[in-house]
């Protein structure tokens, strides 16, 4: 295990072997409701016992990125640059976290993922197996910001679907198994099983016969 000097792990986290962990990532971070408690008892993070995060074997985390509590990842995890990954994410093995992607809590993800740079995942999304999202892309979970009750719901993105570069899924959408969002897309209704979204609004097209199978992940 290689985990670099300026590094911090917080409470009860747990690191896999063979990992590698490098500049000024912190692991760990107390969510918020445990920060505030800390905070209340006016002991500093380093000496409160709380529960931390668990990173699995054979990780590579690169710099500058933050891990909450409470998030579990598979064995061969990696981030790129500057990723915050909230509490309470779900990560399964072989799973790629890009350059500066914000995953805001309460978020699974699968086994064979790719997330390219610059993604942004909000709450309350369900990522499963074989999944590729392209850099820039942003997935959405309220349809009413701040102007009326609603609760979060995210996008679910079925097994195998791809999701193009500065595409924008909104609220509630499903992306089926084997689906692909071209690059640019806005998603405003499901993707079904094997079929193409592209446009804004996305219109749905038959999936060219090559395209169709899993994403080699």
């Amino acid at each position: 295990m290689n985990i670099h000097s300026s590094a911090k792990i917080y409470g009860s986290s747990i690191v896999g072997d063979n990992s590698v962990i490098l500049e000024n990532v912190i692991i760990g971070y107390p969510e918020h409701s445990i920060l505030t408690e800390i905070l209340q008892s006016g002991k500093s993070i380093e000496d409160s016992d709380f529960t931390g995060c668990e990173i699995g074997s054979g990780s590579f985390i690169r710099p500058n990125t933050t891990i909450f509590s409470n998030v579990r990842t598979g064995s061969n995890f990696r981030t790129g640059h500057n990723c915050m990954i909230r509490e309470n994410t779900n990560i399964g093995d072989n799973v790629l976290i890009g350059t500066n992607v914000i995953i805001d809590g309460n978020v699974t993800i699968g086994n064979n993922v790719s997330i390219q740079g610059n993604v942004y995942i909000p709450t309350h999304v369900t990522i499963e197996d074989n999944v590729f999202i392209g850099p820039c892309a942003v997935l959405a979970n309220d349809k009413y910001p701040i102007r009326k009750e609603y609760n979060p719901e995210g996008p679910i993105l079925r097994k195998g679907a791809s999701i193009g570069a500065n595409a924008t899924i909104l609220p509630g959408i499903e992306i089926g198994e084997g689906a692909f969002v071209a690059g640019g897309a806005l998603v405003t209704k499901d993707v079904p099983p094997w079929q193409l979204a592209i446009g804004s609004p996305a219109k749905i097209q038959e999936l060219p016969e090559e395209m169709r199978s899993l994403n080699d992940i």
